[in-house]
């Protein structure tokens, strides 16, 4: 008996065997995508109002942390059905990427030093440690803040639910949903009608400044602690998180104050004590870089278009790397005002807090934000058409570009915030949003390394010339 030809050694594994990261990543994340809209489509999550497109909408806002909705959470969804949402929304918020890499190593069993490195990019950690620690490390430090923001909530904040229980899990819930920067909430007006307390205003809005610094800030803050006097202890990297978080609150809290004052057309902020306005303009500067919350009716008739610009602004820049939130991230920012501010300097490096950053880095940053910024714009040339959803049919509203403008960067940025559009569209333009929150979530550049692949790099070096910008 002749025996058997040799195969290639490359050829024994398998095509998920083959799989980089990325890929990985984004073929999971569909999957998870898939699997929770038939749970949240059965009868025993959801009334009879939600349908497969209902939860499909609704599971992968949730499982990218969005918040947009087009079903009403809080009575079209059973109680099981809540708690499905609540444990999609950890799923996405507490590491989609990070879960992936662990199915990633019993799938394809590597172990390799150039794997190990892949996973740690996965997770936007450094190094060569393992996953499993990091991981674990995650979920004790969420479920430490997420705990005793429940048990504030449910002590001072929500006292206004009589039924223990009730208050218990909206307590739990809204914790959830903050601290994973998600934006969902129990009741159709999200926390309109908690503007005025300060105990629930405190509390979601810390858990979405700790949810959106990242772990790894959280974690350096933690090693740290006895000894913040010396702020040079901290890395850079936690610094510059900590200080453009600061200074972007600060700027969100200052601009729309300013704009909701100086716009005389009566709008809803003008009726508000000096207090209320004060808190409305902290929270919502808060909760619109990817948080989704809103303690005031969101419409253009309670918003000026200036306070509306300054909140695209602040969503589109949105969290810090390995926070729960999107957007380009506040480092990317950073990175580009430190270039903005050594070209006009006419120096060679970009220099930030007396360190220098990689010309690589900066590249990456110019190229998250351009690509973002094409990928948003491509959104709304889509709602812009006038035979797709809201463009003026007998079906649906028409709305201004502002409007959908204001969607499509809500979406890309997983924030949430909604001036009463998503429900509107059609399913051709909650398809566009559906799109966006998942590329939004994942990263672009994610998405463009998946498909394109990992190329090496050439070591061939072409000879400079000289551009005129």
């Amino acid at each position: 008996m002749a025996p058997r030809p040799k195969r290639p050694p490359g050829h024994r594994y398998r095509w998920h065997q083959r799989l980089s990261v990325p890929q990985f990543t984004a073929i999971t994340g569909l999957l998870v995508i898939a699997f929770g809209t038939f749970i949240l489509a059965s009868p025993l999550c959801s009334t009879k109002t939600v349908g497969l497109w209902e939860a499909l909408f609704t599971v992968t806002s949730a499982i990218t942390v969005t918040g947009l909705s087009v079903i009403d959470v809080g009575t079209e969804l059973t109680p099981i059905g809540q708690v499905a949402l609540a444990g999609l929304i950890i799923t996405g918020g507490l590491g989609l990427m990070a879960i992936t890499t662990f199915l990633q190593g019993f799938v394809q069993g590597h172990s390799g030093l150039r794997h190990r490195l892949d996973k740690g990019r996965a997770l936007d950690e450094f190094g060569v440690g393992g996953i499993g620690p990091t991981f674990r490390s995650i979920l004790i430090t969420a479920g430490c803040v997420m705990g005793i923001g429940t048990l504030i909530l449910f002590s001072f904040g929500f006292n206004d639910i009589p039924n223990l229980g009730e208050r218990l899990w909206a307590s739990m819930f809204h914790c959830i949903s903050a601290y994973n920067n998600a934006g969902f909430g129990l009741w159709s007006d999200s926390l309109v009608g908690y503007r005025s307390n300060p105990v629930v205003n405190l509390v979601i809005a810390s858990m979405i400044v700790m949810g959106g610094l990242g772990w790894r800030v959280t974690n350096d803050l933690w090693v740290n602690r006895f000894r913040l006097r010396r702020l040079n202890r901290l890395s850079m990297h936690t610094r510059l998180v900590i200080r453009s978080t600061i200074g972007l609150i600060l700027v969100g809290t200052i601009g729309l104050l300013l704009t909701e004052h100086l716009d005389t057309e009566g709008l809803l902020m003008q009726k508000l004590d000096t207090l209320d306005k004060l808190q409305v303009s902290l929270f919502q500067s808060i909760t619109t870089r990817t948080a989704g919350f809103n303690t005031i009716p969101l419409t253009t008739s309670t918003l000026s278009d200036a306070g509306l610009l300054l909140m695209m602004g602040l969503m589109f820049i949105g969290a810090s790397p390995g926070g729960t939130g999107g957007g380009i991230k506040t480092t990317t920012f950073a990175a580009l005002m430190a270039a903005t501010r050594s070209t006009l300097r006419a120096e060679d490096g970009v220099v930030v807090r007396n360190r220098e950053i990689p010309a690589k880095v900066v590249l990456r940053a110019v190229g998250v934000t351009l690509a973002s910024l094409l990928f948003v714009l491509g959104m709304a040339l889509l709602l812009a058409l006038d035979n797709i959803g809201g463009g003026g049919s007998a079906e649906t509203e028409a709305f201004t570009f502002l409007e959908k403008l204001f969607t499509c960067v809500s979406a890309f940025s997983t924030v949430g915030l909604d001036v009463d559009v998503t429900v509107h569209l059609d399913r051709w333009g909650q398809a566009v949003l559906m799109v966006g929150m998942y590329v939004g979530r994942l990263g672009i550049l994610l998405l463009l390394s998946a498909f394109y692949g990992s190329r090496p790099q050439t070591r061939v070096k072409y000879p400079k010339e000289e551009l005129y910008i």
